[in-house]
């Protein structure tokens, strides 16, 4: 069966806020072809559905920092602080957004979470494993270890310019 959407398109809306993995209303309505203010009206008429940890709206502060953190000043004109979904938050729009297209792309949503937990899982278990061989060879390969964990961290975001178009 052909893909609707690239899981890698899915994987690069999932964002870590409040330490949890989320997906924003806009990203969630563009992938189900909706618009956000109809996912929205149809989960504010299923409110029950919906407890604190499926769904939550972004702080000012916290959509501040996603805009930084984009680099982009502007999303839209809304007047409302977006809401977040979490995995439980996404797979329960199913019972409310009731297209076809809906149902495929939850599947898909999901089918990406776990991809990401299993990613995690294994960047824990290479972790623990890099700190045993760590403990058992001492400082016999201090360096390489060094390097590997480097290798393994997360990259830096990318500077922002400054108006004279430096970093």
């Amino acid at each position: 069966m052909k893909s609707l959407i690239p899981v890698e398109r899915i994987e690069n809306k999932i964002l870590l806020i409040r330490g949890q993995k989320v997906m924003l209303d806009r990203d969630l309505a563009e992938l189900y072809g909706v618009e956000t203010k109809q996912l929205s009206r149809q989960v504010s008429r299923n409110i029950d559905r919906f407890p604190d940890d499926f769904m939550f709206n972004l702080t000012r502060e916290e959509l501040d920092d996603l805009r930084c953190q984009f680099g982009t000043s502007r999303w839209g004109g809304s007047r409302y602080l977006p809401r977040v979904f979490t995995e439980q938050g996404v797979a329960m729009l199913s019972s409310v957004l009731r297209s076809q297209r809906a149902v495929q792309v939850n599947i898909m949503i999901m089918r990406a979470f776990v991809k990401m937990r299993e990613l995690l899982a294994t960047h824990k278990d290479l972790t623990r494993k890099l700190n045993d061989l760590e403990k058992k060879y001492d400082k016999q390969f201090a360096i390489v270890f060094d390097a590997i964990r480097q290798l393994m961290a997360p990259p830096d975001p990318p500077k922002k310019k400054d108006k004279m178009g430096f970093r």
